[in-house]
């Protein structure tokens, strides 16, 4: 059993179809096809059912996964390990960010790291806060950065408060309030709004805000996306409340400031438990770029 065969198999239950998975480990498909059916072979079972159309892991290959994957990440880990030990980081890092990430110019860390440690291969994962605490606490996400409601702090991994900011109406300039200075909650009762779906941590603060007012409000919009949801507000469709760094100055509506309004609070997450030598450079130049 090899680790290439390893990871084609990681690849395939990955994607559900062996051309993209060839695609993603640079290989043609009928050499991985060719290497999973020799994998197949010496384990007396089939780990894949497929036809031509859909791929899928047998019952087999279910069982199967867990170890492999565990297998490929102790290769990674001992070669990230090893190259460390002579002052070259190599392996994968994971780094998961919410959409509404303003405390960090992450681009711009990445280039610091990258220029620093050009071997490593990252992986950016956009994500709510809650899914990405889970995956940190996992170990399937490095370092994450998180939104979340005032006095909302994650548990159970280590956290750094990066920035904490009220949010803002943001409504289009044709709308009736664009004028106002100034805004409180009630005066946004009966509006129209665009948030990130129920159940969300971005969502959260201002649910729990509006509910503590004693005022209802009719969310009608639901995105993750916080372009599309300033697109909605500058079509005149919405009210948003977001966290003001988020809008740009061409950004096709006006921030509006809500004196009892709900504070956001981002944070730079990640866990103790045995940190490869790329998550923990990487965390480094994360906090430095925070300060």
């Amino acid at each position: 059993m090899e680790l290439r065969q390893l990871r084609y198999v990681l690849a395939v239950a990955e994607t559900r179809n062996f051309t993209r998975a060839a695609e993603q480990c640079y290989v043609v498909q009928s050499a991985l096809s060719h290497q999973i059916k020799a994998l197949e072979d010496e384990l007396g079972v089939r780990l894949f059912a497929r036809t031509s159309r859909r791929v899928e892991l047998t019952s087999a290959g279910q069982a199967f996964l867990p170890s492999a994957r565990a297998s490929v990440e102790a290769a990674e880990r001992a070669a990230a390990d090893a190259t460390a030990a002579v002052g070259e980081l190599r392996g994968p890092v994971a780094l998961g960010i919410v959409p509404t990430v303003t405390a960090l110019d992450i681009p711009r860390a990445l280039r610091t790291f990258h220029r620093a440690h050009p071997a490593v291969r990252v992986t950016l994962r956009t994500a709510g806060s809650d899914e990405l605490i889970s995956a940190v606490e996992a170990g399937t996400v490095d370092l994450a950065v998180l939104g979340l409601p005032e006095n909302a702090a994650p548990t159970g991994i280590r956290t750094l408060e990066l920035a904490r900011a009220r949010l803002v109406a943001v409504v289009s300039p044709e709308h009736h309030l664009s004028g106002r200075r100034r805004l409180r909650l009630a005066d946004l009762s009966g509006e129209t709004f665009v948030d990130f779906p129920a159940g969300t941590p971005g969502r959260a603060q201002s649910d729990l805000a509006f509910e503590a007012a004693g005022i209802q409000r009719d969310v009608t919009f639901e995105s993750m996306s916080p372009a599309l949801i300033l697109d909605l507000v500058g079509q005149n469709l919405a009210v948003a409340l977001l966290p003001p760094a988020v809008l740009s100055p061409d950004a096709p509506a006006a921030a509006i400031p809500v004196t009892d309004g709900p504070t956001r609070i981002e944070y730079l997450a990640w866990s103790d438990f045995n940190p490869a030598p790329a998550a923990t450079a990487l965390l480094a130049v994360l906090r430095a770029s925070a300060a």
